[in-house]
């Protein structure tokens, strides 16, 4: 009767053969002395020495570094050079040895782990001492404080978190710890101390170093043995451009002990701040200061907190809710992104993006066709951009002039209609008619392809300057507009116009 295929995993420690465990030893013996296969994933560890030694014959994995590009497919083909070992072997048990625990930060053992039991290979393991053993007693600090371990070569920004202790493995070369410099500096100062450790608790190897983060990778001697530690911290300046600090904040202000101001608010009564918040972000854009555009969208993502801090305080949803939501929205409304749908330009992508809405509202019961053409434009806009939206929708249907020669007569007919409103009628009647006419030019700006509210706001802005141009001149002068004309101030407009070209 055939054995079954077996493959013992067994962990070589930190590199301290003092620290080798009693029965990992035993094991990698019995190997030897019976002649049976043992694997390592790389002969690049301190305990390699102590298996040449005493004659323990061993094959490594090294040859597959060499002849891949990147550590995925890498770790893909030694799982199954093992378990293709494991079913050709005479002896039943092939032992793979890697370095450390088994189970800390070993791709290949998690990879094995899966496929073993569909493959009919029995897969047991024997610990060993984790590299995380070796930080603790060497750096110095408990795990109990909070504390998470990440891989250097897939060190994300979302991933920290300045509250625990962190330790960062896998830096193996400068390249690498280069990167993990480039994504601490997203959160952390430049001169904020971290601490490397190469070959932690192996005699004559072991070098600890602190060095301010901007040094990171100007250290020598980084490979297979090296990590690095970001202590926790309590410090403002780094808590400050974390999310969790911001809602902290907030969740304070709003509380019994917190501000009476913010406390007292309501939906209702911050309505007009999220309006003026927003188009004190649209002014920034506008004036092209990246400086002021942050503070800006800074004071309109207090808004947005504030909203959502209050429905908290009732019970009713959290802002993290509302990021799960948007998100889900997000990932289900890009297709073309996050899913299998084309889309060649904009203009397929918005047709995917619309296509999903009418979806999504069928999904809550209502029939996309039953509903206005008109729906989904907010009362609350400006009156531009509300009457540039509505003519948009009502043309998708057909209801639109064909040609900007059809336009341009609408608007002088809507301009003789105010003329004559004001030689006879009322003021509401005058009222009207003016709408009327600023509905037409809204019509005749969607034809010449220009927003109507950013023209709006260049011929504000405009305004400002040369007004503002006025002002400078007269004080220039030494006078007031008590002390001016109407004549003279034209006279300065039509100057203004000639020296500020706009």
């Amino acid at each position: 009767m055939t054995a079954q295929p077996q493959i013992t995993i067994v962990g070589l420690g930190t590199g301290d053969e003092n620290q080798l465990t009693l029965g990992v030893w035993r094991k990698l013996e019995a190997v030897g002395n019976r002649g049976g296969a043992l694997y390592l994933r790389t002969k690049e560890h301190p305990m390699v020495a102590l298996l040449d030694h005493h004659h323990i014959r061993y094959e490594s994995f090294d040859h597959i570094y060499e002849a891949n590009a990147g550590f995925d497919e890498v770790y893909e083909t030694i799982a199954s050079e093992l378990i293709a070992q494991s079913q050709q072997t005479t002896a039943g048990e092939i032992v793979y040895a890697v370095p450390g625990h088994p189970m800390v930060a070993e791709r290949t053992v998690q990879l094995l782990r899966e496929r073993c039991s569909s493959e009919g290979v029995l897969l047991t393991m024997m610990g060993g001492e984790s590299f995380l053993d070796q930080a603790f007693m060497r750096l110095g600090f408990d795990p109990i404080e909070g504390f998470q371990l990440l891989d250097a070569t897939s060190l994300s920004r979302y991933s920290l978190n300045p509250q625990l202790h962190t330790l960062i493995g896998q830096v193996y070369d400068t390249f690498t710890a280069s990167d993990v410099k480039l994504t601490l500096m997203e959160l952390y100062p430049d001169d904020y101390m971290v601490t490397v450790g190469h070959a932690l608790g192996v005699a004559g190897e072991e070098r600890v170093r602190e060095v301010p983060l901007y040094e990171l990778d100007r250290i020598e001697g980084f490979g297979n043995l090296s990590l690095v530690w970001v202590p926790r911290t309590e410090r403002e300046d780094v808590h400050s451009r974390t999310f969790s600090r911001l809602h902290e904040i907030v969740e304070i202000l709003r509380s019994p002990e917190g501000c009476p101001w913010d406390r007292e608010q309501t939906h209702k009564s911050l309505r007009r701040n999220l309006i003026e918040e927003a188009y004190e972000v649209l002014e920034t854009i506008d004036e092209d200061d990246p400086d002021h555009l942050r503070e800006e969208l800074g004071d309109l993502l207090l808004q947005v907190m504030l909203h959502a801090q209050i429905e908290a305080d009732e019970g009713s949803f959290t802002v993290f809710d509302v990021i799960a939501e948007l998100n889900e929205k997000l990932i289900r409304r890009h297709p073309h992104v996050f899913g299998t749908l084309d889309a060649e330009n904009a203009e397929e992508a918005l047709g995917n993006w619309q296509q999903i809405k009418a979806e999504e509202k069928r999904k809550k019961g209502i029939d996309p066709a039953q509903q206005s053409v008109l729906s989904g434009v907010p009362n609350d806009l400006p009156g531009l951009l509300k009457a540039y939206k509505l003519q948009k929708k009502a043309a998708e249907v057909g209801f639109d002039w064909k040609t900007l020669e059809e336009v341009l007569p609408i608007v002088e007919s809507e301009l003789e209609e105010v003329k004559e409103a004001i030689r006879e009628y009322t003021r509401t009647e005058q009222q009207e008619e003016l709408g009327d006419l600023l509905f037409a030019v809204v019509n005749l700006a969607r034809f010449l392809k220009v927003e109507p509210e950013e023209a709006m706001a260049d011929a504000n802005r405009k305004f400002r300057t040369r007004f503002g141009y006025i002002e400078s001149q007269l004080r220039l002068k030494g006078k007031t507009f008590d002390q001016t004309d109407l004549q003279e101030m034209e006279d300065l407009w039509q100057e203004a116009k000639k020296v500020l070209k706009k």
